[in-house]
Parts: C-alpha cells; sequence; structure tokens
C-alpha cells in the first residue's frame, strides 16, 4: 500500500456532489447539516448523541452519591464559594481532596442551582460523556467522512469504561473530554498555516484546565502532539515554533492562576491541601499525584513503593500485558487490537504523502497520543485502577474509524483487503478471549462474536472484489461483531450502581478473573489504607476488632453478605483477606463492586435516622458537627446531614490534618460537637482504639486525636455507631 492520502468517505456520499443549501428555520437547518453533507450524515450524527445521552442516563440514580469522597465535596462547593474555589471536603474549609477541583466545578454549581441530589452531580458527567462524542466525531470526520466520524463516536459511546466514567463522578470524566478537545485543537492547527495560532492557544486552553482536573496526567500526550505540530504543521520553522511557545503560555496561564493563587493564599486562612504532606500543592503534583505515581515512591500512600524488575508495586504487575489482564481487559481492550493494526495500516497508506498531509498527521497524532499514554498506564508502579483506561477510549475509538475508513477506500488492494479482514479477526478472537473470562454470563455470546467475526473477515478478503453493498454488508457485520461484547459489558455496567472509590464496568467477575497477572480487584483508591494497615487484632485479613464505622455491626460491611476469597494484587502492606461480611460483591461498586466500602475507606458508612438526628441536634452552634478519621466515612456524615463534617487526615487518614494541638484548640473553641469512631483496632477502655493502626492511624497525629478523644470525653452509642460528645467530659 503506497497510496497518497486517502480522500476518506465511508460510506461514500450518496450522489457524490454538494448538495443544495438547505432552507427553512433553525430546526431544518439543525436536522440538515451542512449543504455538502448527504441527506443521512446529519440525522445520523443527531441519532448518535441521542442515543448515548439515553443509554448514559438510564437508571443513573441507582449509583446514589457514587464516589462519596467527592460528592461530599460538590456539597461542600455547593454551599460555599470558597469550598468551591479550593476543592474543600467540607464547606467550614478544613481539608480540600487530593486533585484540583476543575472536574468538581460542573457539579458543584449544578447542586447550587438544583439541590444535593444523585441526578444533580452526575447529570453534567452524562453530559461530558456526551459532549465528548460529539468532539471525537467532529474531529473524526473533518479528514475522514461522516461515516468514519460516527464509527468513532460509536466506538467511544460503547467502550465498557467509558460507560462507567461518563456516569460516575471522579475526575476522569472532565480529562477525557478536555483531552479530546484538546486534539481537536491541534488538528484544527495542522489543516492550514492562517488560524493556527488561535486553535494552539485554544489547545493550550484545554490543556491547563485538564491538569486542573488531574494534575500532570493532563500532560502525558503532549510530546507527540508538539512533535507532530512542529514536524508537520505548515509555514516556516520558526513560524511553528512560535506558535507552539504560545500555545505553552496559554497553558501555564490556564492552570497556572489557580495554582498560584493557592500556594500565595495565607495557609492559615486556607484549607489543607489534601494529600500532600505539607500543605502544598507543589509537593501533591509532583509527589504523591506526580512521579509517585510512576515509581511507586508515593508519601502518605501505603499502597505504593513499586519493586522494579516487572513487579510493579502493589498494585498488580507491571507491562505490557497489563491492558490486556483479567484485571483491566474487559474495561477497554476489545478493540485495542484494531486501534494498534488500523494505526500501522494508516501509516502505510499515506506514508508517501506531502509532509503537511493532514490524514497522516491525524494518524501520528491518535496514534501518539495512545501509544504514550499506554507505556504509562501499563509501566506505572505506583497507584493503578482500572477506570484510569478512560483516558485511553477516545484515541482507541478515533483510529478505529479512521483505519476503517482509510482502508475502506484502499479496499481495491489486496493488502488493504487482508488487513480489513486481519483486523476484523483479530478483533473477534479477542472478543471471545474477554467474553469466555465470564463463561456462565451470556455464554452465546462469545461463540456468536467468534462465527460472525469470521465470516465478516472471509468476506472482506473479497472486498474489491464483490458488490460494493455486500462489501458493505460484511464490513457492518464485522463492526457489529467487534462491538457486541462492549456492547453487552456496556449494557450491564448501565443496568448496575456503582459506589465507592473503586469501581469496574461490565458484569460480575469482567475484572476480577485473576487468571493472568494482575487479576484480581484492585483495592483501595489512592493507597486508601493509611500505613499501618495490617490492622491490630484483625488477624488473618479481617478488619481491626470487628465493629465497621456507621455501625454496620461486628465487621458487618453496608450491602455485604458473607465471608469471601482474599483478592490478588492488593498493595503491599494490607490485609490480605476482607472483613467478615465482605463479599466480592458484583463487580461494580466500591472495592470489589460491592456495597460498601472497607471500613469507610472504599466507601463511607451508612447513616441511619438516630445519627442523624444527634448530628443536627444545634447543628447551627458548631463549625462541624462532627469529626472523623478519614474522608469516605466523613462524607457519608456529611451528605446524610448537608453540614461540615470534618475528616481528620484526608482521603486516607494519613495527612497531617489537623494537629493534634489544633484539635484540642477547635474542641476548647466549640467548633466540633462530635467525634465518630472510625473503626476499633486496638485496646483501651472501651476495648478499641478509635481510628489506630488499621483505620487512620497514620502520621499526623490522627492516632493521637483519636486516643486523646477516647480518654477525655464520653462515648455514647447512636444508631450502633460509636460517638464521642466532646461538649461532656468522661
Amino acid at each position: 500500500m503506497t497510496s497518497t492520502s486517502p480522500a476518506a468517505t465511508f460510506p461514500a456520499a450518496p450522489g457524490g456532489a454538494a448538495h443544495a443549501a438547505p432552507r427553512g428555520g433553525p430546526l431544518v437547518r439543525l436536522w440538515r447539516g451542512r449543504p455538502e453533507d448527504a441527506p443521512w450524515v446529519r440525522p445520523a450524527f443527531l441519532g448518535l448523541l441521542a442515543v448515548t445521552t439515553a443509554l448514559y442516563l438510564w437508571n443513573l440514580s441507582a449509583s446514589g452519591y457514587a464516589n462519596s469522597f467527592y460528592s461530599a465535596a460538590v456539597q461542600a462547593g455547593g454551599e460555599s464559594w470558597k469550598a468551591f474555589f479550593f476543592g474543600s471536603l467540607d464547606a467550614a474549609n478544613a481539608i480540600t481532596v487530593d486533585k484540583p477541583p476543575a472536574a468538581l466545578w460542573p457539579m458543584a454549581l449544578s447542586v447550587r442551582l438544583f439541590g444535593l441530589g444523585s441526578w444533580q452531580i452526575l447529570v453534567p458527567e452524562v453530559l461530558m460523556g456526551v459532549a465528548t462524542v460529539a468532539v471525537l466525531y467532529a474531529a473524526v470526520r473533518r479528514r475522514f467522512g461522516a461515516g468514519a466520524g460516527l464509527i468513532a463516536g460509536a466506538v467511544l459511546a460503547l467502550t465498557p469504561v467509558a460507560a462507567l466514567m461518563f456516569r460516575f463522578n471522579n475526575p476522569d470524566a472532565l480529562l477525557a473530554l478536555l483531552m479530546t478537545v484538546a486534539v481537536y485543537c491541534v488538528l484544527r492547527a495542522l489543516e492550514q498555516e492562517k488560524g493556527a495560532a488561535r486553535w494552539l492557544v485554544w489547545a493550550g486552553v484545554a490543556f491547563g484546565f485538564a491538569f486542573l482536573a488531574k494534575t500532570l496526567q493532563a500532560f502525558l500526550i503532549l510530546p507527540p502532539l508538539a512533535l507532530v505540530y512542529g514536524v508537520c504543521a505548515p509555514g516556516a520553522i520558526g513560524r511553528r515554533i512560535g506558535r507552539l511557545a504560545l500555545a505553552g503560555l496559554a497553558m501555564i496561564v490556564s492552570a497556572g492562576w489557580w495554582v498560584a493563587l493557592v500556594e500565595l493564599w495565607p495557609a492559615a486562612s486556607r484549607p489543607y491541601v489534601g494529600g500532600s504532606q505539607n500543605n502544598s500543592f507543589l509537593e501533591l503534583t509532583f509527589g504523591y499525584n506526580g512521579l509517585g505515581r510512576i515509581n511507586g515512591n508515593e508519601t502518605g500512600s501505603v499502597g505504593g513503593g513499586g519493586r522494579g524488575g516487572g513487579q510493579g508495586g502493589g498494585w498488580g504487575e507491571t507491562g505490557i500485558g497489563r491492558m490486556f489482564n483479567d484485571s483491566v481487559g474487559g474495561q477497554i481492550s476489545w478493540l485495542l487490537p484494531a486501534a494498534l493494526i488500523l494505526l500501522v495500516a494508516g501509516l502505510v497508506v499515506t506514508w508517501r504523502a506531502p509532509r503537511t498531509d493532514t490524514a497522516r498527521s491525524a494518524f501520528l497524532v491518535w496514534g501518539g497520543s495512545l501509544l504514550i499514554t499506554l507505556a504509562v498506564f501499563s509501566f506505572m508502579a505506583g497507584i493503578f485502577h482500572e477506570y484510569y483506561t478512560v483516558a485511553l477510549a477516545p484515541y482507541l475509538a478515533a483510529l478505529v474509524g479512521m483505519g476503517a475508513a482509510v482502508l475502506w477506500e484502499e479496499r481495491t488492494r489486496w493488502l488493504a483487503s487482508a488487513a480489513l479482514a486481519v483486523t476484523v479477526a483479530a478483533t473477534a478472537v479477542w472478543g471471545w478471549t474477554l467474553l469466555g473470562r465470564t463463561p456462565d454470563w451470556l455464554p452465546w455470546l462469545s461463540w456468536a462474536v467468534l462465527v460472525a467475526g469470521a465470516v465478516a473477515a472471509v468476506a472482506l478478503l473479497f472486498a474489491g472484489r464483490i458488490d460494493r453493498r455486500l462489501g458493505l454488508a460484511a464490513a457492518g457485520l464485522g463492526l457489529a461483531a467487534g462491538l457486541a461484547g462492549p456492547f453487552a459489558y456496556t449494557l450491564e455496567t448501565l443496568g448496575s450502581g456503582h459506589q465507592g472509590s473503586i469501581v469496574t464496568a461490565g458484569p460480575a467477575g469482567g475484572a476480577m478473573g485473576g487468571r493472568g497477572p494482575g487479576g484480581g480487584g484492585r483495592m483501595f483508591e489512592m493507597g486508601a489504607m493509611p500505613q499501618g494497615g495490617q490492622g491490630g487484632q484483625g488477624g488473618q485479613g479481617q478488619m481491626p476488632g470487628g465493629q465497621m464505622p456507621g455501625g454496620q455491626g461486628q465487621g458487618q460491611m453496608p450491602g455485604g453478605t458473607g465471608g469471601a476469597t482474599p483478592p490478588q494484587g492488593l498493595p503491599q502492606g494490607l490485609p490480605q483477606g476482607l472483613p467478615q461480611g465482605m463479599t466480592r460483591g458484583e463487580g461494580r461498586g466500591g472495592g470489589m463492586g460491592g456495597g460498601g466500602g472497607m471500613g469507610g475507606l472504599l466507601n463511607g458508612a451508612s447513616v441511619g435516622t438516630e445519627a442523624k438526628t444527634a448530628l443536627l441536634a444545634n447543628a447551627g452552634d458548631y463549625t462541624w458537627v462532627a469529626a472523623t478519621v478519614g474522608a469516605q466515612n466523613a462524607a457519608s456524615y456529611q451528605l446524610a446531614t448537608e453540614k461540615p463534617v470534618m475528616a481528620i487526615g484526608g482521603f486516607n487518614g494519613s495527612d497531617p490534618s489537623p494537629t493534634l494541638d489544633q484539635f484540642k484548640r477547635y474542641v476548647a473553641e466549640g467548633k466540633i460537637h462530635y467525634f465518630i469512631g472510625s473503626g476499633e483496632s486496638g485496646t483501651g477502655e472501651d476495648g478499641g482504639r478509635m481510628g489506630g493502626g488499621g483505620m487512620g492511624g497514620g502520621p499526623g497525629g490522627n492516632s493521637e486525636i483519636s486516643t486523646w478523644v477516647s480518654e477525655t470525653f464520653e462515648k455514647v452509642t447512636i444508631g450502633g455507631a460509636t460517638f464521642y460528645d466532646l461538649t461532656r467530659t468522661a
């Protein structure tokens, strides 16, 4: 295949000529689209967006507050503009989440406008997903035609991890949208010299706000995008470099304004920067959320600490097979082999094109973004979770759409038709393999995918020699075979609620297989267990002392129904079993996908009416109605009462905030009503030490706070949970 750049229209517009300009009002023009488009183009695009919206909105409320860690910050931002700006966990601004706040802002604005609720929090995430599909379609169709854009959009919408995260409140939804926008803007800048600077500036702005969503992950694709523009863009080399510098300045300004304000703001009058050990956002950015994710040396996290030599840290084996293993494969990799094959095919087809050829540049941009993100995710030794792979979905989907269009245009060449056939066959075989990992779930589907893919692959070998309609039918059958598995996984994902810090898409066991390297669920988000996570008297992997936060009683997890075999891939230094009452669940919610979280670390506690009533009594007299170790537990009580609850130690309970002296001062000033026990893991007057060892006894005086409270104040049991009334000494 030595063709120049293809005029990719897949399939070609009927008639081939430009159509007359549409007449009528705005609705008619909206439906008809561009004058040069075939009549089916705009209705098909609007249909794609409508179906995506309907799918993502269906059963949305089943996830409740989803990740209560972020939902609590959203609630706080809906009450306090200061909490909104900083991303505080509570409206009284004790501590922030361990990310910058841009991903919280759309949800907080929704809550401020419409009140607190599941839909108010999650609908903005759905809209981000629909917008990502729209931007991806626009980016692909400009050079490769509407058919390619529709394929790319459909692949993205039906990627299981995308269907999961565009209905969830983690920062990944906004990150994926902004990365897609950035690529779109760079592709526009590559089209022509005039106006390129403006598009590059917009790309810089997208990168800057992506940084404010998930820090340095936003910059993963910067190198390939900058390199492709510097080499392939029209104009003199000096102008190209100057425009890249201008885009870099826009990126620094759009991200740096918030960082500068936080760093310059007096520490005494702003919340503590969650996830940091020195109350510094820069430390958080380059340490825990930066290089620590690569090398596993994550201060403040217990799950880190890479072992090297391909062993990974405590987050599963690293290596190129990570994206295909039992844990991750069903989330993202259904069409990953196809994307890689089509990337090579697209570059071969466009190899002899001029330097500024936009088709080849598009393959280099999308392909470079996929490969560099794939490499980082595969080899990072620090904290890694399956849902991170949503970042790959737009790049993968674009390559599938573009590659299919290019090979279809070249189908009269034997090598092109063979490449199409190999792509479909490889996709079908891999889909059969992934579906075989859940043999009791839709057992007929794996064989249907394999047979349909084989038939389509054989037919596509002769695509250039058979009737065009038969060729399209074969291509459609191949596409259906490739999308059947992820579509089924997506429907299963949409039909279930997802709560907690660790969530996975698909059926039970779909991300829990454990047959390959790194198999099994990832137990703890962001290092979840604080240091010392072996946990006091928990014994054989059980949680310390038995009683779980929120009054679940005797180790009973919210929603748990029985014992479980310990999963593989747990972070080093953590218990290798599950607490009594916690199961592997359905592969969907907190931790292993079950209903609750482990001691409030994966998800919050269940808050009963009695506890809520006690916290709301005279709530206006206190800055915080309660304090407790760990953010997930605090979030549950805050969301139940809509009153500030202090999360001692941040997410993991390991941040040094507040100190014991600061906490004593808050108590002396009457600012905190209750201290809520967060798991009993040692011995004390009541037979348990709150927050010790396994639950919140990390650095920063959190164990000292728990011990001081238990020795000083009166213990009461409210709704089955242990409360300490900080207004009444023992």
